[in-house]
């Protein structure tokens, strides 16, 4: 049973697209989750505190590993569906608690909007662009899998062939 789910996880017809996907989502999440440890002051714990995260520390962290190991995951197309999860989920948190507070102009709970010039609904669209492509990358890829070239695709044909 474990062998034949493991297997419908790896299996991924998606072609070309799960690639490309890959090749979109994962540098931009290894990127971001090494720059949260190498400038934890702007990117990192920092940031997080000025958010209104409770213990920023704990939680920059937190969020830097799952970024560099999923990051690296989606890259290389290793348990594609799996790492595209937390990105998913990490990605809904940021447009919750840094999003939705410029589209209401005020802080919401304790996650403060940031200063800007302007506030509202258009406001809140350029501010989360690259946010909104990768949470809808990351939901495609769970959807779709890793595609060609990954080691998904010869794992799910090494456990069909034997």
């Amino acid at each position: 049973m474990t062998s034949k789910f493991f297997s419908k996880v790896l299996e991924s017809n998606a072609g070309i697209t799960g690639f490309l996907l890959r090749l979109m989502v994962g540098p931009v999440f290894l990127s971001e989750g090494i720059q949260k440890f190498l400038r934890p002051d702007k990117i990192g714990a920092g940031r997080f505190e000025k958010m209104g995260f409770p213990d920023p520390e704990t939680w920059a962290t937190l969020v830097a590993s799952f970024e560099i190991g999923c990051g690296f995951l989606l890259l290389v197309g290793f348990l594609t569906r799996f790492a595209a999860v937390p990105i998913f989920v990490i990605m809904a948190v940021a447009i919750a608690t840094t999003k939705i507070p410029i589209l209401l102009g005020r802080d919401l709970g304790i996650f403060q909007v940031r200063s800007l010039d302007a506030y509202g609904f258009w406001s809140m669209a350029h501010e989360m662009r690259t946010d909104w492509a990768m949470l809808l990358g990351s939901l495609v890829l769970i959807l779709i899998g890793a595609g060609k070239w990954s080691v998904d695709r010869r794992l799910s044909r090494t456990s069909d062939s034997g």
